[in-house]
């Protein structure tokens, strides 16, 4: 089993670059709706006490506040998470040593 995972390591180099975008750029994209899906969620359970025809203000503050919490909460664990691995050695990198 070692040796399949190898070759299929090995083999990742020669994936066509339009394609390997692709695959980045909606990977990105699933990341994104995940991301508004879980924040949609949150900020409804935690807001929406019993929905109606009209949002009141209470309830449309407690979104925006919920929302840009979520945001910079997500923006400070994506910067945190940047400052590890940029301090950490790249796996490809500890193999040529």
């Amino acid at each position: 089993m070692d040796s399949s995972s190898s070759s299929s390591a090995t083999g990742l180099g020669s994936v066509d670059p339009q394609l390997q975008h692709f695959i980045e750029v909606e990977t990105q994209k699933q990341r994104f709706q995940q991301l508004v899906h879980q924040m949609t969620e949150l900020c409804w359970e935690k807001c929406m006490d019993k929905p109606g025809p009209k949002l009141d203000s209470r309830a449309e503050a407690c979104f925006v506040n919920c929302v840009e919490r979520f945001i910079d909460t997500s923006q400070f664990i994506l910067n945190r998470l940047e400052q590890t691995q940029k301090s950490k050695p790249v796996f490809s990198e500890s193999l040529s040593d």
